[in-house]
């Protein structure tokens, strides 16, 4: 990284510091001055345009700890991080780098001591004794910060104990690098390049101790590190860690190495607490079989490398989850064991406010007006059902007209003080390399024709570079897409954008990304030399999945798939926008759009299904995941062969005028004290309705149903009455609108006390009781007649016909 640039981020990470836990936002005004102020003293003497346009973007974000649904009948304490002292050096040393680079301290705080100790307590103390094992899986979104979150809990574990981690980076080289290059510089602290293993990141601070890593940036594990690396996982003091791609032949590598100089002979290693990352853990890792078959191979090495450990924990990250959750929680197989299936908890994140996301490229209407652009003329040119091979006579319009835009917006981002950062556009129209190869082809003529023409009109008075076609052509981008924007209190007219719109084209490069391609989009390698790469990334698979594309500012894509999942991952275009959010635009076919509006309200509603499981103590195995179908085309929530264990399930419950009930009650005298309390807490302050009192106890009308939601979700149910009460609050919920009020009866039989809020006892006989519940004779707690406590005399004399009903409904 160049000089110049370390200065800045110093410069940064300062400016950030000094504005976090005010209360109030600063003014641009007021963090100029501290910007100016703060830099002399730490030695900076350039342009403050671009780092006080950094700050404004990063000062206003907020992130809030994620959730988590966990197995609560599982013998485990989420509290053992509490119970025994854990160094910090680890996860001290990620969030000093962490805000280096310029992320808020409250951010970080909540990254380390909310998700990442969150996580860590769910995972098994490694210093525990005995044979263990842990299956869980954390929910973020696309391009969100997964990987920083997993990094923490990476540090948090080492710091804990775990000896040896292993980070599972998608199906892709370029993923599995750039996975190793944030490894390097967050948790290990050197290089993984052999020609040059400098101290970077976190091991900068000379009295960092470094773990071991045994990949490299330019080596996955394989047959030959297996057979030259003759150590022992014990034999290093410090944790080990490999980033591998999610390959059979690495997979199985590892296995052997694993077993043959670890397990020495024996069965498992017994003496090493051991995780696993799986990035993208919906991608590859899914036994996608049939039941009766054996697993496919990489899931089956997956666990067969999980088995040889006594003590392993097992963490998917995904921004997917619909395949996770259909994975058989019951499978076994004698050779492989367990499954994959999150069974003892599933950890949804929370993305931080500055998240450019599903969110404010599809639903805010505001925002995906000036984001989103259709495109409607591919079709002719590039057909969804092309096939490897196919000619390309030519390129539609609508991707010269983005092209047209990548340039002027780039020109732009260069006047914002941003020529050292990186700026990308994606294209994403084929998954054949021949296809690829000839629409870069297409690409880069044309790139030719528009740098022959920026080069002789860029300094030309407006009336003669206006008489150029492309010229005219990128004019009319701006002043139909750009001439409005607002940056630093400062609009850029077009004769500002023209004078920069040579400077575009000095670092700027095209590149054709798939598996088969030797070129290398090394963001890296660029930044190391403080330049900001210009880059057109055209591409297929290896652009759908995982990789991030530094400064993506346009991204067109014209594809078809019919997965909720593929179709959301294919959103490189989410992340992180500081300072040129304004100038991004995604361009998408109609049908596509209207796909992801759809998905992207599913994937907010499986969020809040799981806080709202989570309230009822609901398990992840309890989660019976429901999505809600696309009412106008054939959309697949993932793959079918990865949909065996699931069941297609119309969830179109009523409950007017059927009596639901808890008749499975739990003996714990603490559950029990505590729905008491709760009862107290609630009746005190009147449940926000009108209380009067009937002949066995108090009816109060008016409820808000948000209220009676909350209630519910705070009573501890049995747990096999938990579904029942979901099920209820659900219905609430989805009634909402019609009926946003609702009654509360509070029965009370018996010596009740009103004064002190304490309900009378129900007498009631008990079938099937055991040490940990009892059920209620007949299946009935309530008695006959008291559903019409607090009813009007003409509602109470409903006779049960439909029309009655219809009345009362």
């Amino acid at each position: 990284m160049s000089v110049q640039r370390e200065k800045e981020k110093i410069v940064l990470a300062a400016l950030v510091g000094a504005f976090d836990g005010q209360e109030n936002l600063p003014s641009r005004e007021e963090i100029g001055a501290k910007a100016a102020a703060l830099s002399p003293l730490l030695g900076y003497t350039g342009d403050l345009k671009n780092i006080i346009a950094e700050a404004e973007s990063t000062i206003p974000q907020r992130m809030n700890a994620g959730v988590s649904l966990v197995d609560i009948d599982a013998a485990h304490d989420e509290d053992w991080i509490h119970k025994r002292e854990i160094g910090t050096t680890y996860a001290d040393a990620y969030g000093g780098y962490l805000r280096g680079e310029g992320w808020k301290p409250t951010v970080v705080n909540t990254l380390l001591n909310g998700d990442g100790s969150k996580i860590l307590g769910l995972l098994q103390d490694p210093k525990s004794e005995g044979a263990w094992s842990r299956r869980g899986l954390v929910i973020g979104h696309v391009q969100s910060g997964k990987t920083a979150n997993y990094m923490g809990v990476i540090a948090k574990a080492a710091d804990a104990g775990y000896k040896f981690i292993i980070v599972i980076a998608g199906i892709h080289n370029n993923l599995r690098k750039q996975t190793q290059q944030r490894i390097d510089e967050g948790f290990v602290g050197r290089l993984s390049d052999p020609s040059n293993r400098v101290s970077i990141g976190v091991g900068v601070d000379g009295s960092y101790p470094k773990p071991v890593t045994l990949t490299t940036i330019n080596s996955d594990f394989n047959k030959q590190t297996a057979s030259v690396s003759g150590a022992q996982l014990n034999d290093f003091k410090n944790p080990v860690v490999l980033v591998i791609k999610k390959n059979v032949k690495t997979l199985e590598a590892l296995h052997i190495w694993l077993r043959e100089l670890n397990a020495k002979g024996r069965d498992r290693i017994a003496d090493v607490p051991m995780l696993v990352i799986d990035d993208e853990a919906d991608n590859a890792s899914i036994n996608t079989n049939k039941p009766d078959i054996n697993p496919t191979v990489t899931n089956s090495w997956i666990r067969k490398i999980l088995r040889l450990f006594t003590k392993n924990c097992y963490v998917g990250y995904t921004a997917t989850p619909f395949a996770n959750i259909f994975i058989d929680p019951d499978a076994f197989d004698k050779d492989a064991y367990e499954e994959l299936f999150p069974k003892d908890f599933i950890h949804s994140l929370d993305a931080p406010s500055t998240y450019f996301g599903p969110d404010k490229v599809f639903l805010n209407e505001d925002s995906s007006d000036a984001i989103l652009r259709q495109i409607a003329d591919c079709e002719e040119y590039l057909p969804l059902t092309h096939k490897n091979g196919s000619p390309v006579a030519e390129l539609p319009g609508s991707l010269y007209h983005a092209l047209d835009q990548f340039i002027v917006a780039r020109a732009i981002r260069n006047l914002r003080g941003q020529e050292r950062k990186h700026c990308s556009m994606l294209i994403n129209v084929s998954r054949f390399v021949s296809v690829q190869k000839e629409v870069r082809s297409f690409i880069g003529l044309r790139l030719d024709r528009i740098r022959d023409a920026v080069k002789a009109n860029y300094m030309m008075p407006e009336e003669k570079s206006a008489k150029n076609e492309y010229m005219a052509r990128l004019k009319a981008v701006f002043d139909a897409e750009f001439a409005g924007n607002e940056f630093a209190g400062r609009h850029y007219a077009w004769d500002d954008v023209k004078a920069s719109l040579w400077g575009v084209f000095e670092h700027f490069r095209t590149y054709v990304v798939n598996s088969k391609s030797d070129e290398v989009l090394d963001f890296a390698k660029y930044e190391k030399d403080g330049i900001g790469l210009t880059a057109i990334a055209i591409g297929g698979l290896s652009l759908s999945r995982g990789l991030t594309i530094e400064g993506l500012t346009i991204s067109y894509m014209y594809r078809n798939t019919r997965m909720y999942d593929t179709l959301m991952q294919m959103g490189r275009w989410f992340g992180y926008r500081p300072g040129y959010e304004d100038l991004c635009r995604v361009w998408l076919p109609e049908a596509s759009i209207n796909w992801y509006k759809h998905i992207a309200l599913a994937s907010e509603e499986l969020r809040q299904q799981i806080t709202r499981m989570r309230q009822a103590d609901m398990s992840p195995r309890d989660f019976g995941l429901y999505v809600k179908s696309h009412p106008d085309s054939p959309l697949l929530v993932t793959a079918t062969n990865k949909m065996r264990s699931g069941e297609k399930v119309v969830l179109n419950q009523n409950f007017t005028g059927i009596l639901v009930e808890s008749y499975d009650l739990p003996l714990d005298p603490k559950i029990s004290a505590g729905n008491e309390a709760l009862i107290e807490e609630y009746w005190r302050a009147g449940f926000g309705g009108d209380i009067s009192e009937t002949d066995k106890g108090w009816f109060i009308s008016g409820v808000d149903v948000e209220k009676i939601d909350e209630f519910l979700l705070r009573f501890k149910s049995h747990k096999d009455a938990r579904q029942k009460k979901i099920s209820a609050v659900e219905y609430l919920k989805a009634i909402s609108d019609r009926y946003p009020k609702g009654d509360v009866l509070l029965i009370s039989k018996g010596a009740g006390d009103p004064d002190r809020f304490r309900l009378g006892a129900q007498e009631r006989r008990a079938e099937d009781a055991t040490a940990e519940k009892w059920r209620v004779s007949g299946y009935r707690v309530a008695s006959r007649g008291d559903e019409k406590l607090g009813l009007s005399k003409d509602r109470s004399d409903c006779c049960g016909s439909p029309c009655c009903r219809r009345f009362q409904e």
